[in-house]
This record gives structure tokens, C-alpha cells and sequence, in this order.
């Protein structure tokens, strides 16, 4: 491929913004998601998760159990254009039974937007995506919601997150008020005030008034005593308060702080104008071949989530794919890293929760959708040019095991193929017994709802009744070295051999005792709580 397409490559990657948000359960994930897309344009009215009757369902939650349950239990992609840039949403799951999911998904963002309930603070499964983002070094923006209910104090907020996180913060904007009075906030960068207007439920865009902090309307306005508050608060922030720094925040290491109410859609269009300023573009990937800059001329990608029965009338399987460097474009021809196949990617899929459209091209940090026949797998590499692989994705120590039943053996191969398909996309893992005999899989878990999933996906989807049995073990861990470094430890007490759906060796233990017991028993013996992650010379040499 010729330099001739770097201009345009330069220019694609600086308008692509890309981006995860992460939260507890409950914080308005799904709430902020949908009043993102009404002011980005992409919908017209937002619907609230748990839809009144009258009202449209939440576009980010598409699976039927989901809009039962009021919950977001699947990763989606939505992309929209606003204001000249190319936004891809990666919308996570909220529920931490959920995390290996947002785990995977969080490899494919170049930020992350952490949202907060300004009543409760950062919550357990905040700080645990937290430190994965760390971990991959993403920045991240921070969304104080709910301040149309009581919370607690701004100031406190973000000492909170200084003291818990680590991070330093910088108040984008400011509240005026919370709870019933809540009027709206102040932007520092701008020094001006947006007083809103609430619409019925938020469906619509607020209305916005825009006062210079000086103008003598914001004493017909606003209330005295809030006035003076801000004033006060102002004045403390830019007593003590750092400067906003964005090489800092690029690094991980400061969180811009924007406070607002999704329900009401105060403060969000402020919010997202603000990201697309301060945002990360999408950057280079760690690979075989080095560090690969998103204008390298070359296509290349990896896979990070498939979802089966997207469509249930047309039984699809899709993969999920993070473009990371060149141009995609339709019916090309790629190299698959992990098994050496040459693949035509014929039906590419712009991707918007459920709904897809065809698309001729895209770019560094896009999502693109692609029909999967069975041959993409979580964490592979597609590329043209000269051969590379990104670093695979890992799978994470699951806490909750069962045997997994078909009791009905008229439905032998809808079974099979619900569990091989269910298992391909991650919706849970799947382990086998090393006794022959035993042929029923062993669903392995990082929370109970997988299980519901799982056994109401492959009733609604694949028209099978299954039975669960839930197995005493707790934890999981992987022998490194493969079967040659087990076999050489001989007899092993108190934990129970099985192999993963690759074939390897993973040790069930009921607790975590029996697991240090065995170790100190056999220091010889080497386990990781992650799966190994898969490479190309692992399958050439298998």
C-alpha cells in the first residue's frame, strides 16, 4: 500500500474519539449512554432503562433479557458523528457478574469514562475497572451523575478520588445546587454558567441559558444563597485546584470532573463537547512487529468480543473488531495471524447495538462488525502487509463452576452448538472433565447471572431446556508448562483435573487454602489465575 494514503489516514485518525464507560451497577450507565446519543444526534429521543410503557427501550440494551431486567448484561458498540468527529461508544456491561466482558471490551478503547453517583462515591466495581484501565494505562474522564438527587459534597467527591485512586482532579465544571435545587453548572474554561430547564423525563435536549459569570441577570436568575455558594466554591478551587494539564490526563495520571444529571440532561452535552476537546486519539499498538502507529499504511485489527444471535431471525454470529492501524475496506483480503488462513472480509457492519448497516471503509479506532463463519476466536490478529500479532486478551480466574445438562437427547446438536457458539463470543468459559465419560461441559463463571444467561439464551436461541448442577470449587488456576509439567508432579490431592475448551490443563480447587496447600506441597509446580494467552506458534507447534 502507497505513503499516497497518509494524508488521509492522518486525518481519520484525528477525528476518531473511542471510548468505554465504566461504572458500578445502577450509577446511569445505560441513562448516560442514551442522552450521549440524543445529543450526538444518532437518536431522537432517549429511553429510559426501566421503559414506562409509553417510552422507547434503552438502544444500548438489545437482548430480550436485558430490557426484562432493566440491566445491561452485553457489551455494544455505538457509533455516531458529532461535530466532525467519529465517535465509537463502547457500551459495557454494568453488572459485575459481567466484568470479564468489560475486561475484553476495555482493550478496544482508547479512554474511558468513569461515572460516578454523586450520593454513594466510587463503589467496588468502579475501582476494580478502575485499575484495569490503569493497568492498560487509558485515560479517563469522570462524570459525577445523579446530583437531581441528594449527594454528598462536591469537594468531597474529588478528595475521594485523589485519596482512594490516585489520581489528581480537575473540575471542568462546577454544580449550582443539588437535588431539587439543582439548577445547573458553571464551566470553569469558559467562565460562564448554563442554567437548565427540565424536560418531561429527560427525553428530550434541556433547555440551556448561558450567563457570563459578571452579567446582573444571574441575580434575577438564580438564587442568592446559591450564588455566594459558588462563588465560594470557585474561589476555593482556584485556590488549591491544579491547573488542567493534558499530557497528564493522556498518561492516566489526572481525571477531568464534569458533574451533571443524565436522567435530566443536565451538564451532558457540556460533558461530551469538552471530552472530544481533551479525548485521546486513537495511538499506537504493542505487537509482534513493535509498537504500530495507527497511520501505518497497512491494515490490521484484532478480534475482541463475538456475539452469536444478535439477529435472531438470521442466526448470526459477529466479531467485534478494534481497528487498529490503516484502512479497512469491504470484500479486502486479510491475513489471519493465529491460523496462517487467508480471509475475504465480505460483509462489514457498522454497528449500532442491534442495528447494523453496511460500510465500504474505516479507520483507526473504529469498531467494525464482521460475520464470523466459526473462524474468528477472542484476542486474534488480522492484518495485510507484513505478518504481526497485537498481544492477546486474557481470560480471567472464574469463581463459580457447574455442570451443564441436556436432558432432552433429541436436541444432542442444537445443544452442542449453543454451547460452542455461547462459548466462542466469552458469555462464560467452558471446561471439560479429563474422564472421557463424562461428556457434559462445565460452565465456569465469574458471577451467578452468567448461568441465567447462558441457560436462557440457549432456551430462547437454540430451543434447548438445560439443567444445572452447581460444583463445590471456587477457584480456578492454569498449569503453566501444559500437561508435561503436571504429569511430572505425579499425584495431587484436594483439587480436581479438568481441561479448558483448548484443551489445557486447570486445576478446581474448593478454596483458596487448598490451592496454597498444594503449592507449597509441589513448589515445582507453576499456576496462573489467567488463562494463557494464545499466539500463533502455540497453534503452529500444537
Amino acid at each position: 500500500m502507497s505513503t499516497e494514503l497518509l494524508p488521509e489516514l492522518h486525518t481519520a485518525v484525528e477525528s476518531r474519539r473511542n471510548f468505554a464507560i465504566i461504572s458500578h451497577p445502577d450509577a446511569g450507565k445505560t441513562t448516560l449512554t442514551e442522552k450521549l446519543l440524543l445529543y450526538g444526534g444518532a437518536i431522537h429521543e432517549a429511553g429510559a432503562v426501566k421503559a414506562r410503557r409509553a417510552q422507547r427501550k434503552a438502544t444500548s440494551d438489545w437482548m430480550a433479557m436485558e430490557q426484562q431486567r432493566g440491566i445491561s448484561i452485553t457489551s455494544t458498540v455505538l457509533q455516531f458523528e458529532y461535530r466532525n468527529c467519529q465517535i465509537n461508544l463502547l457500551d459495557t456491561p454494568g453488572h459485575q457478574d459481567f466484568s470479564e466482558d468489560t475486561y475484553r471490551t476495555l482493550a478496544a478503547a482508547d479512554n474511558a469514562v468513569m461515572l460516578i453517583d454523586a450520593a454513594k462515591g466510587l463503589e467496588p466495581q468502579t475501582r476494580k475497572l478502575f485499575e484495569v484501565c490503569k493497568m492498560r494505562g487509558i485515560p479517563i474522564f469522570t462524570f459525577v451523575n445523579k446530583l437531581d438527587r441528594p449527594g454528598r459534597e462536591p469537594l468531597e467527591l474529588l478528595d475521594e478520588i485523589e485519596q482512594e485512586l490516585g489520581l489528581q482532579t480537575y473540575a471542568v465544571n462546577w454544580p449550582i445546587g443539588m437535588g431539587d435545587r439543582f439548577k445547573g453548572v458553571f464551566d470553569r474554561q469558559q467562565k460562564q454558567i448554563h442554567l437548565f430547564e427540565r424536560s418531561a423525563h429527560g427525553s428530550r435536549e434541556a433547555v440551556d441559558t448561558v450567563v457570563d459569570l459578571g452579567d446582573a441577570r444571574i441575580e434575577e436568575l438564580l438564587e442568592q444563597d446559591l450564588y455566594y455558594q459558588l462563588k465560594n466554591d470557585l474561589e476555593l478551587l482556584e485556590g488549591v485546584g491544579p491547573e488542567l494539564d493534558l499530557e497528564l490526563v493522556h498518561q492516566g495520571k489526572m481525571t477531568p470532573v464534569f458533574f451533571g444529571s443524565a436522567m435530566t440532561n443536565f451538564g451532558v452535552q457540556l460533558f461530551l463537547n469538552s471530552f472530544l476537546e481533551c479525548a485521546l486519539r486513537p495511538g499506537s499498538h504493542n505487537s509482534t512487529a513493535g509498537d504500530i502507529p495507527p497511520t501505518y499504511p497497512e491494515f490490521s485489527g484484532f478480534v475482541f468480543k463475538l456475539q452469536a444471535n444478535m439477529d435472531p431471525k438470521h442466526r448470526d454470529r459477529v466479531a467485534f473488531v478494534r481497528v487498529c492501524t490503516g484502512k479497512f475496506e469491504k470484500d479486502m483480503t486479510v491475513n489471519h495471524a493465529r491460523t496462517g488462513r487467508t480471509i475475504r472480509l465480505s460483509r462489514p457492519q457498522k454497528l449500532f447495538a442491534q442495528e447494523r448497516e453496511s460500510i465500504d471503509f474505516a479507520y483507526a479506532g473504529d469498531v467494525i462488525g464482521l460475520n464470523n463463519p466459526g473462524v474468528f476466536a477472542i484476542g486474534d490478529t488480522i492484518y495485510t502487509g507484513q505478518k504481526l500479532e497485537y498481544e492477546g486478551i486474557p481470560y480471567f480466574s472464574p469463581e463459580l463452576f457447574a455442570t451443564l445438562r441436556n436432558p432432552n437427547p433429541s436436541k444432542f446438536k442444537q445443544f452442542q452448538k449453543g454451547v460452542s457458539e455461547l462459548r466462542e463470543e466469552g458469555a462464560v468459559q467452558i471446561m471439560y472433565s479429563v474422564d472421557e465419560a463424562k461428556r457434559d461441559p462445565i460452565l465456569a463463571a465469574v458471577g451467578q447471572l452468567q448461568f441465567e444467561v447462558v441457560q436462557f439464551r440457549l432456551q430462547n436461541e437454540y430451543g434447548v431446556e438445560t439443567l444445572l448442577e452447581l460444583l463445590p470449587y471456587s477457584v480456578a488456576r492454569w498449569v503453566e508448562g501444559g500437561w508435561e509439567a503436571l504429569n511430572s508432579i505425579g499425584r495431587l490431592f484436594n483439587t480436581t483435573t479438568v481441561k479448558d475448551s483448548f484443551g489445557r490443563p486447570v486445576l478446581l480447587f474448593r478454596n483458596e487454602w487448598n490451592c496454597h496447600q498444594l503449592l507449597e506441597d509441589h513448589p515445582n509446580l507453576k499456576l496462573s489465575a489467567i488463562a494463557p494467552v494464545f499466539s500463533t506458534q502455540q497453534v503452529t507447534e500444537g
